[in-house]
Formats: structure tokens, sequence, C-alpha cells
């Protein structure tokens, strides 16, 4: 949104409203305790200055009883209509605030790697919590408190009216002057709440890199550094804070001040004419509690716009976000798949993250169902993205990559993804039980069929050896366990999936020497019957692969057996003896 334009969207507003309409029952009934309670406010000072006007002016002592009687009824069932107006609003404003970050948050889900790559954390963050806070007070408060305002306004304008008509003419003939200017200044709050929303992404941005990323402030010594960057961003936010602060500072005290002028007025013209006999002095009276009305609501309508402008903010970015499309999504006839036997061909496969800067170039290779391949290479030739677009994470830009002879273009991703397990150098487990992040890769299997996944791959000894077994608590990301620990976790979770295609990529090389040679065995059972794609730089971790394929720069250059491969003294030799050559360094 540019600076220029208008910061309240009704667009943006409509969308908002569309938002209860699950809600309607509850929307429609706060709705008419709001239209209520506009009407109550006015009444009840109209009543006030009845009272003290009528039977009190008049030392009527059985009047003024049943007036402050009268009074009170009306007062206490206008109190009881602001109970349940708050919390219907309270309910109705957590309800939206509830329906947006379920949504939001499958969204995230449905997202293909590539957003991620882009996106920030911490911005991912700040839309699902601060965001969507401020969008709740925009629902609950903004829309219902301002009706209650704009109706007492009316309302006691309209009482105004009929009491002294040329009166309340000295009130309204301010309004329009004041109304421009707050509407000059709208522009500048508005664009200071939405760069106090982008700030405070920034430090949540920030700080969520700085948590995932403390092992290497503190190798590098960086704290001094990291802290200094954070307290620049910190008084950023601070001075955003104090920049949409202060524009709002200027709005509220003008209304106010608006509201004092206008009561000094109403106060000099209507005691002269109260003097010179033109109006009745209770007139008078009930005039000036109504004009009191009027001028306290128009400061709490001008807080109201300040905290609307907020929610424009937060549901701006929100509303971006769910509007975000993803760079692909599965074509809308794409079939599921029951059952995938794991032959794999790739006929001519291109792909690129950016337009002019191709990863894979006509790739073409086929693998029969139950085959082992292993993928070497240098690091950036494409060994990884290959892997993915079997997997269907990512879609080729030219080409097409076949799974059992259905092309993957007209295949549904998440059911593909049912027969697919990948286990990267990356080991990510969940906060939680061992046993809970083997389950991820079955969620319905029992406690034996944990334990008899971690015993077919031979580590059953090595996870009971941990301090609560299966029940260890691996902690956020893993970071109770060693690297080593937390693979032989993600082992045992691809056995048990089951999967007909496995990726393995970079999958041992956080586990020590003695306990991948300890785990090949089991691996080769964890291959045997599947079709597995083995990515590795320990090239002797390879050589057993039913074919080996080399690629360079996105092109497959060579493939073959391990035998095959080194007599032929080509890309795969070279890579071989320089592997062995640091190897016995």
């Amino acid at each position: 949104m540019t600076v220029d334009q208008r910061p309240l969207d009704w667009g943006i507003v409509r969308r908002l409203y569309g938002a209860t309409r699950r809600y309607a029952r509850l929307r429609n009934a706060l709705s008419a305790i709001v239209v209520l309670r506009a009407i109550q406010l006015p009444i009840v000072t109209w009543a006030m200055a009845r009272v003290l006007a009528g039977p009190i002016a008049h030392r009527d002592a059985a009047g003024t009883a049943i007036g402050i009687a009268g009074f009170l009824a009306l007062a206490a069932f206008t109190e009881l209509c602001f109970v349940f107006r708050y919390r219907f609003a309270l309910r109705l404003g957590e309800a939206v605030v509830h329906d947006l970050r379920d949504a939001v948050y499958a969204h995230l889900l449905h997202m293909p790697l590539g957003f991620f790559q882009r996106a920030s954390v911490g911005g991912l963050v700040a839309r699902i919590t601060s965001d969507i806070d401020v969008v709740r007070i925009g629902v609950q408060d903004v829309a219902f408190v301002s009706t209650v305002q704009a109706g007492t306004a009316l309302i006691s304008g309209g009482l105004m009216i009929t009491y002294d008509w040329r009166l309340f003419l000295v009130v309204a003939i301010m309004v329009p002057g004041v109304w421009t200017l707050v509407r000059r200044l709208r522009g500048r709050l508005g664009q200071a709440h939405r760069d106090q929303q982008e700030s405070f992404s920034r430090v949540t941005a920030t700080l969520a890199e700085s948590v995932a990323g403390i092992r290497e402030i503190q190798s590098f010594a960086r704290e001094k550094a990291s802290a200094a960057q954070f307290a620049a961003l910190v008084h950023d936010h601070a001075t955003y804070n104090m920049s949409a602060a202060r524009h709002g500072a200027i709005i509220q005290p003008l209304l106010e001040w608006n509201g004092q002028l206008f009561l000094s007025l109403v106060l000099v013209i209507g005691g002269y004419q109260v003097l010179v006999g033109g109006v009745p002095l209770a007139a008078l009276i009930q005039f000036l509690f109504l004009s009191n009305g009027l001028f306290a609501a128009i400061p709490n309508l001008g807080n109201q716009y300040n905290q609307a402008l907020a929610a424009m903010a937060g549901a701006e970015r929100v509303f971006a976000l769910l509007d975000t499309r993803p760079d692909w999504e599965d074509a809308p006839d794409a079939v599921a798949v029951d059952r995938v036997e794991g032959a794999v061909q790739l006929d001519g496969v291109g792909f690129a993250y950016e337009a002019d800067r191709p990863v894979l170039s006509d790739v073409a290779l086929t693998v029969a169902a139950g085959r082992t391949v292993a993928l070497v290479g240098a690091t950036g030739s494409g060994k990884s993205t290959l892997a993915s677009l079997v997997a269907k994470l990512y879609l080729p830009t030219a080409g097409r990559v076949v799974v059992d002879g259905r092309d993957l273009a007209g295949v549904s991703g998440a059911s593909l993804r049912r027969h697919v397990a990948c286990v990267t150098q990356d080991n990510f487990l969940y906060a939680g039980t061992v046993a809970d992040n083997i389950r991820v890769g079955r969620p319905d299997a029992t406690d034996a069929d944990v334990r008899a996944a971690a015993r077919a791959l031979d580590v059953e000894g090595l996870i009971d050896a941990l301090p609560g077994g299966f029940a260890t608590e691996v902690g956020e990301g893993g970071t109770r366990l060693s690297l080593g620990q937390r693979q032989v976790i993600c082992f045992a979770r691809a056995m048990i999936a089951d999967p007909r295609i496995l990726i393995l990529d970079e999958a041992t090389s956080s586990v020590d020497v003695l306990t991948e040679t300890r785990m090949q065995a089991a691996l080769a059972r964890l291959r045997a019957g599947r079709t597995s794609f083995v990515i590795a730089h320990r090239l002797a971790t390879v050589r057993h692969a039913d074919e080996i394929v080399v690629l360079d720069h996105g092109r497959v250059v060579e493939r073959g057996t391990h035998a095959a491969l080194l007599a032929a003294n080509g890309a795969y030799a070279r890579l071989f003896t320089r592997a062995a050559g640091f190897a016995a360094v």
C-alpha cells in the first residue's frame, strides 16, 4: 500500500465482516445490543438532566424519588447491556482470530518449499501473532464501540435540536472544519501504523534467526555485534512506535479540545439566552448534559479511528499472506495414487529456482522399481534438486518426471509423498520424545511398531542407552541430542513409514564412521525392495549402488556401476581419487 492510499480500505473491512459470517447469530445478537446501547447512553444522560431540571429544581421530593428510582433502573439495565456487549464482542473477536490463525497456518502448510526459502521466519511469525492480535481489536472493539459512540452522538444531537436548534447550529458549524483537519492527518497515521508493524516483523525475524543460530554467534564471538544489530532494530521499532503515538496524539487532543471549545461556546451563548429570557434554564441544563454526551463521543471515535488504522495495517498484511499464491499447485484434475511401485523416469528434465540460473538441464534418467541409484557430484551440481523433483517438492520447469508411468504433473503431490520418505543431513526433530519423532513417519504406529523399526535398523540399543530410552525428550529441534543420535531417529522414522521411494540426502553425514559402518547393513535392509536415491559425498558409501549417476553443473555426465566408472577413468574416477586422497590425509 502506498502512502497516499486511503488507510481505511473498505475492501478489507468487507473481508473482515465476511470472517464473522460463520458466527452470524452471535454477531447479530451483538449488533442488536450495540444498537440498544447506542440509544441507552444518550437516554441515560437525558434522564439525569430531566431529573435535575424537573423535580429537583422544583423541590419535589416525591417526584425526585420516582425520578431517581427510574434513573437507577435505566442505568442498571444499561450496564447489564454493557456486560453482554463486552462478553459477546470478546467471543466474536476470539472466534475470528482463531479462524484467521487456522487459515494462515493451513495456507503456510500448503505453500511449496520455494516460498519458505524466500520468506522471513520472523515475518511469518509476526503475521500469525502480532498482526492478527491487532485485527482482534478491530473486530471486537472498533466496529461496535464506534457504532455505540456514533449512535450516542447522533441521538444526543437529535435531542439537542429539539431543545434549541439555533444553539445546536453553533455546535454543528465547527464539525466540518475539524473533520477536514482530521482527514489530513489520518494518512500519515495510517502509514505510521504500517511502518510500526513492518518494524516489529524485522525484530521478530532477527530474534528467531539469533536463537536458531546461537551456536554460530557464540562460536565466532559475535555476541556484541548481534546485540548491537538487535539494539538498532529495537531502536528503530521504538522510533516507529513513537511516530505512530505522536500522530495519534495530535488527533486525540484536537478532538478533546474541540469538545471543550464547543461546551464553552454553548455555555456562553446559552447562558446569555437564559439571562435575556430566550431559553428556559431547564432546557439549557438538558442541552448541556446532552452536549457533554455528544462531545465525549467525538474523542472516543477518534481513538477508535486510531485503532482502526492499526487493525487495517495488520489485516492488510495477514490478507496479503493469505492471498499469496503458491509458485505451483497440483493440477485441478490431479489424481491421487493409492499404490506406488517405484519405477522413476526423468525425461529431459530442467529446473531453475530463478529464471536465468538453471540448476538442472536436460536430465534423462530411468530407474527401475526397487533399484538403488547414487547421485554424486560437486556441491551445487543439482543432486538434491533432482531428488526433490522425484518427491514432487518442486515441479520441473522443463521436461517431465514420471513415476510408474504417470507424469507427476497429473498426480496429487500429497498422495505421492505418502509413499516417499526423505532423510536429509538437516535432521530436524520436533519437540517431544524419541518415540513421538519416530512415529511422525506413521502416526498410528504403536510403541511395539516403533521398537520394531529401531530393531530392524539395529539401533534399538543406541536409543535404549539414552537417559529415558524411547521416552527421552529430544528438546526443540532435537537440541538435547547429538547430531548422530538425531540422524538415527530420522532413519527409524523412515523405516516405520515403509516407503516405496527412499531418498537419502547426505543421510550419514552426521554419523561417525563406526556408527555408519554399523548402519550400512541396516540401511541395506531399509533400501531392499525400495527405489532409493542416495546422495553422498563419501563415495565409499555408494560403491554398492546398482547405478551411480554423476552430475556436473546440472547435467548427467556419467552413469554406471562403481567398477565400470572407475575403469572409464572419467569424472567419477577423479572424484573418487580425490576423496580417497583426502581420506588418507
